[in-house]
Protein backbone atom coordinates (compact mmCIF):
# COMPACT_ATOMS: atom_id res chain seq x y z
CA UNK A 1 0.00 0.00 0.00
CA UNK A 2 1.30 3.72 -0.55
CA UNK A 3 1.48 4.80 2.56
CA UNK A 4 3.47 1.68 4.01
CA UNK A 5 5.80 2.17 0.48
CA UNK A 6 5.99 6.03 0.78
CA UNK A 7 6.72 5.69 4.29
CA UNK A 8 9.46 3.48 4.29
CA UNK A 9 11.46 5.48 1.45
CA UNK A 10 11.24 8.93 3.72
CA UNK A 11 12.98 6.81 6.32
CA UNK A 12 16.03 6.19 4.06
CA UNK A 13 16.10 10.02 3.56
CA UNK A 14 15.68 12.07 6.53
CA UNK A 15 17.78 10.42 9.01
CA UNK A 16 19.43 6.52 8.41
CA UNK A 17 18.04 5.30 11.41
CA UNK A 18 15.48 3.60 12.25
CA UNK A 19 14.06 5.68 15.31
CA UNK A 20 13.79 8.35 12.93
CA UNK A 21 12.20 5.96 9.77
CA UNK A 22 9.99 5.08 12.71
CA UNK A 23 9.06 8.80 13.51
CA UNK A 24 8.89 9.55 10.34
CA UNK A 25 6.16 6.71 9.28
CA UNK A 26 4.06 8.17 12.10
CA UNK A 27 4.27 11.83 11.04
CA UNK A 28 3.31 10.80 7.49
CA UNK A 29 0.67 8.74 8.49
CA UNK A 30 -0.78 11.61 10.55
CA UNK A 31 -0.69 14.13 8.06
CA UNK A 32 -2.51 12.17 5.29
CA UNK A 33 -5.44 11.53 7.75
CA UNK A 34 -5.63 14.73 8.75
CA UNK A 35 -5.54 16.19 5.18
CA UNK A 36 -8.80 13.52 4.76
CA UNK A 37 -6.34 10.97 2.86
CA UNK A 38 -7.90 8.00 2.04
CA UNK A 39 -11.75 8.62 2.32
CA UNK A 40 -12.32 11.95 -0.07
CA UNK A 41 -10.24 15.38 -1.58
CA UNK A 42 -8.86 17.29 1.22
CA UNK A 43 -10.01 20.30 2.44
CA UNK A 44 -8.11 23.25 2.06
CA UNK A 45 -5.46 24.06 4.37
CA UNK A 46 -6.56 26.24 7.21
CA UNK A 47 -5.40 29.56 6.90
CA UNK A 48 -4.25 29.20 10.27
CA UNK A 49 -2.08 25.75 9.78
CA UNK A 50 -0.63 28.00 6.89
CA UNK A 51 0.58 30.50 9.47
CA UNK A 52 1.75 28.09 11.86
CA UNK A 53 4.20 27.17 8.75
CA UNK A 54 4.41 30.58 8.09
CA UNK A 55 5.98 31.64 11.61
CA UNK A 56 8.20 27.93 12.45
CA UNK A 57 11.15 29.92 14.31
CA UNK A 58 13.91 27.57 14.02
CA UNK A 59 15.14 27.28 10.29
CA UNK A 60 13.63 28.09 7.09
CA UNK A 61 10.98 25.55 6.01
CA UNK A 62 10.74 25.42 2.12
CA UNK A 63 7.74 24.62 -0.53
CA UNK A 64 7.16 25.39 -4.21
CA UNK A 65 3.75 27.55 -3.40
CA UNK A 66 0.32 27.21 -2.31
CA UNK A 67 -0.12 25.27 -5.38
CA UNK A 68 2.38 22.97 -8.39
CA UNK A 69 1.50 22.25 -11.45
CA UNK A 70 -2.25 22.17 -10.73
CA UNK A 71 -1.93 19.75 -7.51
CA UNK A 72 -2.90 22.18 -4.08
CA UNK A 73 -1.40 22.38 -1.41
CA UNK A 74 -2.58 19.47 0.76
CA UNK A 75 -1.26 19.61 4.37
CA UNK A 76 1.72 21.55 6.05
CA UNK A 77 3.70 20.83 9.29
CA UNK A 78 3.97 23.38 11.88
CA UNK A 79 5.72 24.18 15.11
CA UNK A 80 2.84 21.88 16.97
CA UNK A 81 3.86 19.08 14.88
CA UNK A 82 7.69 19.11 14.96
CA UNK A 83 9.66 16.72 15.76
CA UNK A 84 13.94 17.75 15.15
CA UNK A 85 14.73 14.23 13.87
CA UNK A 86 11.86 14.24 11.10
CA UNK A 87 11.95 17.85 10.09
CA UNK A 88 8.91 20.21 8.57
CA UNK A 89 6.93 18.65 5.47
CA UNK A 90 4.51 20.15 3.13
CA UNK A 91 2.20 17.90 1.06
CA UNK A 92 0.77 18.28 -2.51
CA UNK A 93 -1.70 16.88 -4.57
CA UNK A 94 -5.72 15.34 -3.82
CA UNK A 95 -5.37 12.06 -2.13
CA UNK A 96 -7.68 9.47 -4.12
CA UNK A 97 -8.70 6.23 -3.63
CA UNK A 98 -7.19 2.97 -5.27
CA UNK A 99 -6.42 -0.26 -5.04
CA UNK A 100 -3.52 -1.26 -3.27
CA UNK A 101 -1.15 -4.14 -3.49
CA UNK A 102 -3.19 -5.89 -1.35
CA UNK A 103 -6.41 -4.81 -2.20
CA UNK A 104 -6.94 -1.75 0.48
CA UNK A 105 -7.18 1.75 -0.54
CA UNK A 106 -3.91 3.51 -1.15
CA UNK A 107 -3.05 7.54 -1.05
CA UNK A 108 -0.97 9.36 -3.49
CA UNK A 109 -0.13 12.28 -3.05
CA UNK A 110 2.52 13.74 -5.92
CA UNK A 111 4.77 16.01 -4.31
CA UNK A 112 6.29 16.32 -1.07
CA UNK A 113 9.04 18.67 0.10
CA UNK A 114 10.90 17.94 4.11
CA UNK A 115 13.40 20.11 5.28
CA UNK A 116 15.44 19.23 8.05
CA UNK A 117 18.74 20.18 9.84
CA UNK A 118 21.39 18.23 8.17
CA UNK A 119 23.33 15.89 10.32
CA UNK A 120 26.67 13.91 9.52
CA UNK A 121 26.33 10.39 7.46
CA UNK A 122 26.85 8.83 4.30
CA UNK A 123 24.35 8.67 1.51
CA UNK A 124 25.50 5.14 0.90
CA UNK A 125 22.11 4.21 2.64
CA UNK A 126 19.83 5.77 -0.23
CA UNK A 127 20.84 2.82 -2.45
CA UNK A 128 21.35 3.94 -6.17
CA UNK A 129 22.01 7.63 -6.85
CA UNK A 130 23.67 10.24 -8.33
CA UNK A 131 25.32 13.69 -7.98
CA UNK A 132 24.41 16.62 -9.69
CA UNK A 133 24.07 20.61 -9.19
CA UNK A 134 20.81 22.14 -8.57
CA UNK A 135 20.35 25.91 -7.80
CA UNK A 136 24.03 26.58 -7.38
CA UNK A 137 24.18 23.78 -4.44
CA UNK A 138 25.29 20.06 -4.22
CA UNK A 139 21.96 17.61 -4.81
CA UNK A 140 21.51 13.51 -4.73
CA UNK A 141 19.40 12.01 -6.92
CA UNK A 142 17.71 8.89 -6.03
CA UNK A 143 14.82 6.19 -5.70
CA UNK A 144 15.18 6.12 -9.27
CA UNK A 145 14.65 10.22 -9.82
CA UNK A 146 11.82 10.55 -8.09
CA UNK A 147 13.75 12.13 -4.88
CA UNK A 148 16.07 14.24 -4.56
CA UNK A 149 17.73 16.00 -1.55
CA UNK A 150 19.67 19.50 -1.96
CA UNK A 151 21.92 20.64 0.63
CA UNK A 152 21.81 24.09 1.85
CA UNK A 153 22.63 26.25 4.41
CA UNK A 154 22.78 24.04 7.70
CA UNK A 155 19.58 22.11 6.06
CA UNK A 156 18.78 19.03 3.83
CA UNK A 157 15.98 19.53 1.13
CA UNK A 158 14.16 16.00 0.28
CA UNK A 159 11.76 16.33 -2.18
CA UNK A 160 9.61 13.31 -2.60
CA UNK A 161 7.61 12.98 -6.12
CA UNK A 162 5.59 10.52 -7.93
CA UNK A 163 7.74 11.25 -11.39
CA UNK A 164 11.37 12.19 -11.76
CA UNK A 165 10.28 14.94 -14.07
CA UNK A 166 8.26 16.64 -11.23
CA UNK A 167 10.93 16.33 -8.50
CA UNK A 168 13.38 18.01 -10.39
CA UNK A 169 10.78 20.77 -11.60
CA UNK A 170 10.12 21.13 -8.22
CA UNK A 171 13.57 21.37 -6.61
CA UNK A 172 13.88 24.05 -9.51
CA UNK A 173 11.56 26.11 -7.78
CA UNK A 174 12.04 25.76 -3.80
CA UNK A 175 11.30 28.58 -1.46
CA UNK A 176 11.13 29.59 1.85
CA UNK A 177 7.50 29.56 3.37
CA UNK A 178 8.87 31.47 6.43
CA UNK A 179 12.19 33.53 5.19
CA UNK A 180 12.57 36.13 2.15
CA UNK A 181 13.60 33.95 -1.07
CA UNK A 182 13.17 33.90 -4.45
CA UNK A 183 12.83 30.73 -6.71
CA UNK A 184 14.56 33.02 -9.61
CA UNK A 185 18.18 32.74 -8.02
CA UNK A 186 20.79 30.34 -6.31
CA UNK A 187 20.07 28.69 -2.64
CA UNK A 188 22.76 29.43 -0.16
CA UNK A 189 25.71 27.24 -0.23
CA UNK A 190 25.48 24.19 2.57
CA UNK A 191 27.95 25.48 5.58
CA UNK A 192 29.06 21.88 5.84
CA UNK A 193 30.70 18.85 3.19
CA UNK A 194 27.78 16.26 2.21
CA UNK A 195 28.65 12.35 2.34
CA UNK A 196 28.14 12.42 -1.52
CA UNK A 197 28.53 8.99 -3.02
CA UNK A 198 29.42 7.90 -6.21
CA UNK A 199 31.32 10.32 -9.28
CA UNK A 200 31.42 13.99 -8.80
CA UNK A 201 31.67 16.09 -11.46
CA UNK A 202 33.58 18.71 -11.77
CA UNK A 203 31.30 21.17 -11.54
CA UNK A 204 30.14 19.94 -7.89
CA UNK A 205 33.67 19.98 -6.98
CA UNK A 206 34.41 23.41 -7.88
CA UNK A 207 31.18 24.32 -5.49
CA UNK A 208 32.48 21.96 -2.80
CA UNK A 209 36.22 23.43 -2.87
CA UNK A 210 34.69 26.78 -2.37
CA UNK A 211 32.55 26.33 0.81
CA UNK A 212 32.89 28.27 3.52
CA UNK A 213 36.07 27.64 5.81
CA UNK A 214 37.30 25.06 3.28
CA UNK A 215 34.63 22.95 4.73
CA UNK A 216 35.52 20.17 2.36
CA UNK A 217 39.20 20.15 2.28
CA UNK A 218 39.23 20.11 6.01
CA UNK A 219 36.71 17.06 6.30
CA UNK A 220 39.02 15.01 3.59
CA UNK A 221 42.13 15.47 5.96
CA UNK A 222 40.17 14.19 8.94
CA UNK A 223 39.14 10.97 6.92
CA UNK A 224 42.75 10.76 6.21
CA UNK A 225 44.08 10.85 9.19
CA UNK A 226 41.39 8.79 10.68
CA UNK A 227 41.76 6.00 7.65
CA UNK A 228 45.47 6.18 7.77
CA UNK A 229 47.07 7.23 11.37
CA UNK A 230 50.31 5.66 11.20
CA UNK A 231 51.13 7.26 7.56
CA UNK A 232 50.44 10.61 8.87
CA UNK A 233 52.07 9.97 12.27
CA UNK A 234 55.31 8.97 10.07
CA UNK A 235 54.43 12.07 7.50
CA UNK A 236 54.55 14.28 11.07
Amino acid sequence: MWIASRARRRGRTATRTAPRATALAVALAAALLASGCGTSNPKPVKSSTLAEAQTFPYFPVYWVGQSFEGQPLDAVDGRRTYISTVGESVYYGTCSQKKGVFGGGSCLLPLQVTTSIWHLHTNVSLGSQYNLLIRGVPATSYDEGRSIELYTGQLAIDVFSDTPERALRAALRLVPVNAPGSAAGPLPKPVFCPELVGPVESRIEAVLDHLPRHICQLAREAKEIKENPQTVGRNG
